[in-house]
């Protein structure tokens, strides 16, 4: 079921984007998409628990096309599709690798691999796709607001999800 969740989101996350426009809350500018981002990082860790690390890399591969097919679908421009799909890629693969070299709880494993992938897929994105330099939909005085406002959303969601995976993992020892 955590795959299932875990494609989920990253589909419904292109979706949301496409769909709604971004949230300005003060200075920052947050895609609706960037809540379920936030929750695709805690999915995948699940599901490299359950799958292992090298499963998971086909995974990360079919997430990826997925999510490019969704984007394009729902008409973005080749740009954004490019710059969608290499932060993903990178986002992931980093969250990845941080979650299993860390030796750590679990919980404290899914934060920081999280909050690392968030930023580099806020980072990136923001940066490749939207700024002057690839689709020109941000000026550059901006791109800031764009990536730190996606960051602040994906790091909420990352301790929002350990707060339910500590929540579990005590229900699971009570019972």
């Amino acid at each position: 079921m955590r795959l299932v969740f875990y494609l989920a989101a990253i589909v419904l996350a292109n979706v949301v984007t496409a769909k709604f426009a971004p949230l300005e809350v003060g200075i920052f500018l947050i895609p609706m998409g960037s809540f379920l981002i936030g929750a695709t990082f805690i999915f995948r860790d699940l599901v490299q628990n359950k799958y292992g690390k090298t499963k998971t890399y086909l995974f990360i591969l079919l997430a990826l096309t997925l999510s490019a097919i969704t984007s394009y679908i729902l008409g973005d421009t080749l740009w954004i599709v490019f710059a969608s799909a290499l932060s993903f890629a990178v986002s992931e693969t980093t969250d990845t690798e941080i979650y299993t070299r860390l030796h750590l709880p679990m919980n404290l494993r899914v934060l920081y691999s999280g909050m690392i992938g968030g930023l580099l897929d806020s980072a990136i994105f923001v940066v490749i796709g939207l700024s002057p330099m690839g689709a020109n939909i941000l000026p550059w005085n901006v791109i800031w607001m764009a990536i730190l406002g996606q960051v602040i959303v994906k790091t909420i969601m990352q301790f929002l999800g350990v707060l339910v995976l500590q929540a579990a993992s005590v229900r699971k020892e009570v019972y």
